[in-house]
């Protein structure tokens, strides 16, 4: 399978934080056809970090689905605001996940990014709280 472009939403979620933490995402492809979803236990980690591994976690996904141009959603505003350059990513931690992403994003022909509500986030919302909830 192969598909030019997708549109990924995505959710990392802590309980505690740091604690017990899972990642979710919905790849879909321009019709809105669901190509492939992502529910994972990551171990135990931060909510920022959960946020990131969903990120890699799903554009590695979607790279191997063959997309060059990647719409992406996220209801985490640090993540959006430093893939965006509006933020510095300052804390250590987040700095070496943020890289990855941007290698990700580099292996791509067009990335976009954007802030959603939690509200319109909740299919991926879902599949992290499912991840968690099977521990």
């Amino acid at each position: 399978m192969s598909v030019n472009k997708v549109i990924i939403h995505a959710d990392g979620a802590a309980r505690g934080n740091p604690g017990p933490a899972a990642i979710g995402a919905t790849i879909k492809d321009e019709q809105g056809k669901l190509l492939a979803g992502i529910s994972r236990h990551i171990g135990s980690t931060t909510n920022n970090q959960a946020e990131y591994r969903a990120v890699i976690a799903a554009l590695e996904k979607a790279i191997g689905l063959g997309a060059r141009h990647v719409e992406f959603r996220s209801d985490s505003e640090l993540v959006v605001k430093q893939l965006n350059g509006r933020y510095r990513v300052k804390n250590a931690g987040l700095r070496l996940l943020y890289q990855q992403v941007v290698k990700l994003i580099g292996s791509l022909q067009g990335f976009t990014i954007a802030y959603v509500p939690r509200s319109r986030n909740t299919e991926a919302d879902a599949l992290a709280n499912k991840a968690l909830d099977r521990l």
